[in-house]
């Protein structure tokens, strides 16, 4: 059951669906359903959302909002994104209370990864 007035679903611009869902399968275990042949909704990732066709892309750069992951070891997801076809556009830096660094998913978007555990801490 949804939650009374809590974000519930996000949906975030893919200039190429087929590529935003082969590399959130194969780096998050994310699950989709095509809804036609411009909107592929995913689950398993936290919260529900979907991805639309669109010539847009999500980017700090044009002030979007970033949706940022959670990882017990930076430098492993970093290795499976970029092993995916991921880009890294800001790498592993410190911020007061962790590290985290920034990254496009192959149809352009840009996401976060950040952790509150150092290299030593990880699992």
């Amino acid at each position: 059951m949804s939650k009374h007035e809590t974000i519930n679903y996000l949906e975030i611009p893919s200039r190429n669906l087929a590529a935003s869902k082969a590399f959130f399968s194969a780096v998050f275990d994310w699950t989709f359903t095509d809804y036609g042949l411009e909107y592929t909704a995913f689950s398993n990732a936290g919260i529900d959302g979907g991805f639309y066709a669109s010539d847009l892309t999500a980017s700090t750069e044009t002030g979007s909002v970033l949706v940022v992951f959670y990882s017990h070891n930076l430098e492993a997801t970093q290795i499976k994104i970029e092993a995916a076809g991921g880009m890294i556009v800001k790498p592993i830096f410190s911020f007061p209370g962790g590290r985290r660094f920034q990254f496009t998913e192959p149809a352009g978007s840009e996401f976060a990864i950040w952790s509150d555990l150092t290299v030593n801490e990880s699992i």
